[in-house]
């Protein structure tokens, strides 16, 4: 196992996206931001904005792509490229519509299950063994619904739900921080 060096939010810039499902990791990379005060700022050479936080005296990037959802490895693969970060040492958060709103699970490696965005960024970093923090948005229960479900707004009930479920998952940041995902693992998937 390798610490995190590089958080991702997967997401869609603009306005017209910033409340939808679909931007659930940008959600949690701003919540952690937030903990850390620090800001995002426009970064052109990995095409997205990316912030720096400290961690055991290292440095971690947190980063938006501003790519669109389907596009994203191509942000990811250019900031992991410069700063020589490894696949292993990437936390990629994004949206799960295989989980309840409200929950939040690790992972190590896996598919794309679907995710565009995870589909993208496996292609651009030539793996599929880069970590994940899946955050539960449920489903609409018909798969030809996913589309207008991921980019419309979450009811009120859900967005808190979503948002309880980024609460718990920054809190076992300093275990993913620290190389110790076992922990994050086992303190996340018995909260939520």
């Amino acid at each position: 196992m390798s610490s995190v060096k590089l958080i991702v939010g997967l997401g869609n810039p603009g306005g017209q996206y910033e409340q939808t499902r679909h931007n659930a990791g940008f959600w949690f990379v701003e919540d952690v931001a937030r903990q850390y005060n620090v800001q995002f700022r426009p970064e052109t050479k990995f095409l997205g904005e990316a912030a720096r936080i400290q961690s055991n005296g290292l440095d971690v990037w947190l980063l938006k792509p501003m790519t669109f959802m389907n596009r994203s490895g191509q942000s990811i693969q250019a900031i992991a490229k410069f700063y020589k970060i490894a696949p292993e040492e990437i936390l990629v958060v994004h949206d799960e519509l295989d989980l309840d709103p409200g929950v939040a699970r690790l992972k190590t490696s896996g598919g794309h299950g679907g995710h565009n965005g995870l589909r993208d960024t496996i292609a651009a970093l030539g793996t599929k063994d880069f970590k994940r923090l899946r955050l539960g948005i449920g489903h609409p229960g018909d798969r030809n619904q996913v589309v207008d479900y991921v980019l419309k707004a979450p009811s009120k009930t859900d967005r808190a739900l979503i948002d309880d479920a980024i609460y718990d998952a920054t809190r076992v940041l300093p275990d993913l921080l620290n190389d110790d995902m076992a922990r994050a693992m086992n303190e996340l998937h018995t909260k939520t």
